[in-house]
């Protein structure tokens, strides 16, 4: 892959803000380099721009390279950055699946570039010649949501490695619902693909979503690129410090996912005996999408009871869908106490 052909030129010829703590990395006793109030310590300093301590330890967890690593202000970040360093406003498109998740399109939106959307199969399965004949020479990105949302099920990794091998630009595969799933991750094949950027996050699996970062693995020559246009300090010393507290709780966040697995697995059971349920799809994800027979009745129903879920009915495909997170055991009883009354 020709990098420098698919960033766009201004890009490519950025030189990029240096901050102080950029020029100088290590510890010291005395800074006065950086123009900070000397008090209040330690919040008077700027953090690490970079993010060093918490990337080594994704590295030792994630088996990535912490050079292959961008942390940004939730995926939402990393996503916007795809598009300010590839996509040439007024000129060059994306292509998306659809249904998918809708920050790919506002990003769009926002960056003036053209977003094309290819609708997945009735299965909700990826379509390969669909989305390539929406490709053309001005195609940058294409974007793949495994698991999706809101279908909530993940692609096989063969249709997606014939995507990300067939085309030129760069592919976007975000797996921010990966740990609920069983079909694999594509982060230890990075170094196949060239072209590959995965997305992860905190805001799912490890119950962060709060302190809002996101993570972006790819080549370190596309890393290198988003490092140059990202905010200098684009991650604050709390959310550092939140992470990095997490990253110690790997097991408990495992056991966490292990069990709204089995929540998940009894959730569908349940949901299956109700008689407003006329559907569940396949799900990979911390959530179920349901047909039901009424979503928009169903759904302002349950607000009515203070019981909140994502009403997907005006979505591609999804008519009268709602999607439903899997909560804990008492919160997912009382939705089902709750539909079981509704026809």
């Amino acid at each position: 892959m020709d990098l420098q052909k698919i960033t766009r030129p201004n890009i490519w010829n950025l030189k990029p803000y240096s901050s102080a703590r950029d020029e100088f990395k290590g510890e010291a006793s005395v800074y006065l380099d950086a123009n900070e109030n000397p008090y209040n310590n330690p919040y008077n300093r700027y953090p690490d721009p970079m993010q060093w301590v918490v990337k080594q330890k994704i590295e030792e967890l994630k088996g990535v390279c912490k050079e292959q690593i961008l942390l940004g202000n939730g995926s939402d970040e990393p996503i916007d950055l795809v598009f300010r360093a590839f996509c040439e406003p007024a000129t060059d498109n994306v292509v998306a699946i659809d249904p998918t998740y809708g920050m790919y399109q506002v990003c769009a939106d926002i960056n003036n570039v053209e977003y094309r959307k290819v609708k997945l199969t009735a299965e909700f399965q990826l379509d390969a010649e669909a989305l390539f004949a929406k490709v053309d020479e001005h195609t940058k990105v294409i974007f793949l949501c495994s698991p999706n949302n809101p279908t909530g099920n993940a692609f096989a990794m063969a249709d997606l490695e014939a995507v990300i091998t067939r085309f030129g630009g760069i592919v976007v595969v975000d797996e921010a619902y990966i740990d609920f799933s069983d079909k694999g991750s594509f982060l230890q094949k990075l170094d196949q693909y060239p072209n590959l950027i995965v997305l992860q996050t905190f805001s799912k699996a490890w119950g962060s979503a709060a302190i809002r970062l996101g993570m972006a693995f790819a080549s370190q020559a596309i890393i290198s690129i988003l490092n140059k246009i990202k905010y200098p300090y684009n991650i604050n010393l709390l959310t550092q410090q939140q992470a990095l507290l997490m990253l110690e709780k790997a097991a408990e966040v495992k056991a966490w996912v292990s069990v709204l697995l089995k929540e998940r697995t009894k959730l569908v059971e349940q949901l299956n005996g109700l008689k407003c349920v006329k559907h569940i799809y396949p799900t990979d994800a911390n959530f179920v999408l349901v047909k039901v027979t009424d979503a928009c009745g169903i759904y302002n129903s349950l607000v009515e009871e203070g019981i909140i879920v994502r009403n997907r009915h005006s979505v591609t495909l999804c008519e009268d869908c709602l999607r439903i997170t899997v909560g804990t055991p008492d919160e997912n009883q009382i939705l089902i106490d709750a539909m079981g009354k509704m026809a």
